[in-house]
This record gives C-alpha cells, sequence and structure tokens, in this order.
C-alpha cells in the first residue's frame, strides 16, 4: 500500500516543478531536478536531453529568451510506488517573448524518484496536443 505522505510530497514536488517553471527559477529547478546523468527532459517537440548539466542548459535558455510565462495545470493522473512516481499532467503554457504571445497546450509526464527521503524529479516529457 502506497504512504498517503508520499503521494502529498510527490503532488508538491510536481507543483514546486511547476511553480519554477513558471517564475523561471532555475535555483529552485536545480533544488527540484536529480543532478546526476541518468535524468531525461523532453520539452515539447524537442530532442531527448540526457543528463541534469544540458537539461539546466535547456531551462536556462527558455528562461532567458522568455518574457513571462503562465501555466495552467491539471493533473489527470498520478500513481506512487515505494521509490518511483508518475504524474500526467494537462499543462496550457502562455509564452511572451519579445512581444509575441504563444498559447502552447500539452500533456506532460513527470517521474519522479525518491532518494535520501525526498522525491526528485528524474524525467519530464511534454509533448504538444490538439485543443
Amino acid at each position: 500500500m502506497t504512504n498517503p505522505l508520499d503521494k502529498q510530497a510527490v503532488l508538491a514536488a510536481n507543483q514546486a516543478f511547476y511553480d519554477a517553471f513558471s517564475h523561471k527559477d532555475i535555483e529552485s529547478m536545480n533544488l527540484l531536478w536529480w543532478q546526476g546523468t541518468t535524468s531525461l527532459c523532453v520539452h515539447p517537440g524537442g530532442q531527448v536531453l540526457r543528463g541534469w548539466k544540458t537539461i539546466q542548459s535547456s531551462w536556462s535558455s527558455i528562461f532567458k529568451n522568455t518574457d513571462s510565462l503562465e501555466i495552467d495545470i491539471e493533473v489527470v493522473k498520478i500513481e506512487v510506488d515505494h521509490a518511483l512516481a508518475y504524474v500526467l499532467v494537462r499543462e496550457v503554457v502562455l509564452q511572451s517573448s519579445r512581444g509575441r504571445k504563444i498559447k502552447a497546450p500539452s500533456m506532460a509526464t513527470n517521474i519522479f524518484q525518491k532518494m535520501a527521503q525526498k522525491w526528485f524529479l528524474v524525467h519530464h516529457h511534454g509533448s504538444p496536443i490538439m485543443r
């Protein structure tokens, strides 16, 4: 049986990820993501990014080239099993860059792993969807 505190902790970590994303906060991202070479990230329409250094560089670039971000999320499903959890999320990202606004709906899968009693994001995969 899954510990209800783990489910709450995973949902809190997932929300912290979207808070860091919407606030363009790379320092908070540093605290959320597993810093190892096994972390993976796929931005909508992008290539597989492997390892935290590469992933961090991609987020830094997104943040640097974006004036503002607003993100609405809806948790579609969450599963927690001992030291591994996934959260399936419907996202709508409203991005403003150089006076242009882009609304990008996507589905995302966020995978968390519990290490040293903390849930770390080890995988984020966003796929564009049509509304």
